[in-house]
């Protein structure tokens, strides 16, 4: 997919990689094998009868890029304008999101091209499970692929995958899904807010940093009011102490510079299905081109891919940025930015609360014992925590004039890759 600028999300993610092992020094042997095709790519083809009586064939992928540190890790994204090239860019950020992190994962991701909210509740179910779980059932389990939600994917269809991979199976396998429903094995609270929680984490240790007296009283806009919107860059950082003054959604959004009342937003985002029926004294409506250029301390773009471009950068005013999303902000964009100054906590460590909690599930299903949310959140915190001074250290040693955030976490994830690949043998 051609992004604006014309610089495709994959070749973004290529050139940071390069980047990385540059500062790193590590042999151009890595980069060889880390850019080049994914281990494997499955391509299915998906018939639903739809409920006119006519079968729709859908198009689905897994790919699965690197396993040097472990299974294959990543969500499942149903949209209309999903491609095998994303899904690829989008497997390989988790490849280095996981070792980021300390996980003992590689990197996948999965995709169906289809607008899930044209279905109804049955074709969507015959889709996930008939369609996509069991034609994916021979290249997944919880010591090869453990695939989890992404956009347009849900705990429901995780329940409905996990369900048919054991009919399959003959047994039951909690650890074949992450983030199922709390109810089913293994299912545990944290999941359903671990991303956003993640992203108001890094947001809080940023602000530390860079502002000394830390998060209080910092304004927030927030770009898609999805669960890691929500979660992230408005519940959590609210209890935190920041002031949320707007958030969109893919209709559009509200803004009020005195704050918002997100019970209220939140209310009536789940009853009219947008925030842009909001209304109170001091809101006006916003678009999503106009939320990204607020004079607010923090933006945290919590949509979809490169919606920061060069095009629209030099009108930022954030001074810090939370990629809540994948990919959200395009390598050219970063330059401009990181040149005036704007941190930019990137995808894979900033969005990555909601991958370490689904390890934390992995390993509670694994063993059959469950943590409570709390103990949950702590354990989820503490690795969160590690990733971002690990982080933070590695830029500075590398130099935080010459050298953005994102690069000093990929010299950090290709540091760990790279040490597993050598010491396993017959990679490099």
């Amino acid at each position: 997919m051609s992004l604006r600028g014309g610089t495709t999300f994959l070749e973004s993610v290529l050139q940071t990689l390069k980047r990385a092992i540059e500062l790193g020094g590590y042999p151009q042997e890595v980069y060889e094998i880390l850019s080049r095709p994914p281990q494997r790519i499955i391509t299915v083809n998906i018939p639903v009868r739809m409920d006119n009586g006519k079968i729709q064939v859908f198009t689905g992928y897994r790919v699965q890029h690197n396993n040097a540190l472990g299974p294959y890790k990543g969500g499942i994204r149903f949209h209309p304008e999903v491609t095998l090239e994303e899904d690829i860019a989008l497997a390989t950020v988790m490849t280095f999101k996981n070792a980021l992190n300390g996980l003992p994962y590689g990197g996948g991701k999965g995709a169906v091209a289809v607008d899930y909210k044209k279905l109804s509740k049955r074709e969507l179910e015959e889709l996930s499970r008939g369609g996509y779980a069991r034609a994916l059932a021979p290249f997944i389990g919880p010591e090869v692929d453990i695939p989890a939600p992404d956009v347009g994917t849900d705990p429901q269809i995780m329940a409905w995958m996990v369900d048919e991979y054991s009919k399959i199976a003959g047994h039951n396998v909690p650890g074949v899904f992450t983030a199922k429903p709390v109810v089913l094995w293994g299912g545990n609270p944290v999941r359903e807010y671990s991303t956003g929680f993640g992203v108001a984490v890094w947001a809080r240790e940023a602000a530390k940093k860079l502002w000394g007296g830390g998060i209080e009283g910092k304004t927030v806009a927030v770009q898609g009011f999805g669960n890691v919107g929500y979660w992230g860059g408005a519940y959590w950082l609210e209890k935190m102490g920041a002031k949320v003054v707007a958030v969109t959604d893919s209709k559009g959004g509200v803004y009020n510079p005195n704050g918002l009342n997100l019970a209220e937003v939140k209310a009536v985002k789940d009853k009219t299905g947008t925030v842009m029926n909001y209304d109170a004294p001091g809101t006006r409506k916003i678009t999503n081109d106009e939320v990204l250029e607020l004079p607010v301390d923090i933006l945290v773009p919590a949509a979809l891919e490169n919606v920061i471009h060069k095009g629209n950068a030099n009108n930022i005013k954030a001074k810090l940025i939370v990629e809540g999303a994948n990919g959200p902000t395009t390598a050219d964009a970063e330059k401009i930015l990181h040149s005036k100054g704007v941190w930019i906590l990137p995808d894979l460590a900033a969005n990555a609360g909601g991958v370490v909690m689904s390890y934390l599930e992995w390993v509670e299903d694994l063993q059959w014992y469950f943590w409570d949310e709390e103990e949950t959140r702590n354990r989820l915190e503490r690795i969160l925590l590690d990733t971002f001074n690990r982080v933070m250290n590695r830029w500075s040693k590398l130099g935080t004039s010459q050298v953005t955030i994102r690069e000093a976490a990929y010299v950090e994830a290709v540091d760990r890759i790279y040490n597993a690949m050598k010491v396993r043998g017959g990679w490099i």
